[in-house]
């Protein structure tokens, strides 16, 4: 079951920033053709598009695992989540990031989560992750956490 789930999309400013591709395409296309020019300016522009959509990172988090993008880590092994955001984010994504630390960033989200992974066997300490709200991500993955490490039968 999805307890968390976020798509960090590009914000509305890029998406009309990729217009720049349609006056590019019809200044090289053109001279050839107006038709082809029209064509090759259209196609691209719904290429841009199609990218930003395909290529925005999703976040989720399940009662089993972390997803980062393709990435995914069960839950069995985090360990302690902190979520930052302001100038403790920007500390987090600069001075204080450990170059061993396996990294998700994108400049246009602000917040990030600190996910520490308790696995012997990974030589990562921990994943840091751009997310838009990391109090609700830091909520969804410590909820449960109390139910998966009981020893008492349920």
């Amino acid at each position: 079951m999805t307890v968390y789930r976020e798509r960090l999309w590009a914000p509305p400013a890029l998406y009309l920033a990729t217009a720049l591709v349609i006056p590019a395409s019809l200044l090289v296309f053109l001279p050839i053709s107006a038709t082809a020019g029209v064509a090759v300016a259209i196609g691209m522009e719904l290429a841009v598009l199609v990218l930003l959509w395909a290529l925005a990172p999703v976040i989720e988090v399940t009662d089993t695992e972390f997803h980062a993008g393709r990435a995914h880590l069960p839950r069995s092994v985090v360990g302690e989540v902190a979520g930052f955001t302001g100038a403790a984010a920007t500390s987090q994504r600069g001075p204080e990031l450990d170059a061993r630390a396996w990294t998700l960033f994108r400049g246009y989200v602000h917040g990030v989560v600190k996910v520490e992974v308790r696995d012997a066997a990974d030589p990562t300490p921990y994943w840091l992750v751009s997310v838009r709200d990391p109090e609700a991500v830091t909520r969804a993955l410590t909820s449960g956490a109390e139910r998966a490490n009981r020893t008492d039968p349920v």
